[in-house]
């Protein structure tokens, strides 16, 4: 039941939390250093998640070529470069992991 409780509180937290700000007919409005500063929050967010999973899949530093993590992240990372479109570069990635996953 605390577990319910948790997640409900924190669904509502992040809905209220971003419908203040997504709302246009709220009065709130930021400045742009402050729009341009939360700008890296999701890179950030992004980069605390996936760093540990790509670089320390078994928990200690793998920075070999057999690491499949490492190495779909770089197919990920230069598909989005080549394509500059995120589902095709997220589909393609996954595969690619997958594949290596498997032959690895």
């Amino acid at each position: 039941m605390m577990v319910w409780a948790v997640i409900v509180g924190m669904g509502l937290i992040v809905f209220f939390n971003r419908y203040v700000f997504l709302e246009p007919r709220l009065p709130i409005r930021l400045g742009s250093n402050i729009r341009q500063f939360l700008g890296f929050a999701v890179p950030g967010m992004l980069t605390a998640i996936c760093g540990p999973i790509v670089f320390l899949p078994e928990h200690q530093l793998n920075l070999r070529l057999d690491n499949p993590y490492l190495l779909g992240s770089l197919v990920a990372v230069g598909l989005v470069l080549w394509t500059r479109n995120t589902l095709v570069s997220v589909l393609l990635s996954m595969g690619v992991f997958f594949l290596l996953r498997w032959w690895l």
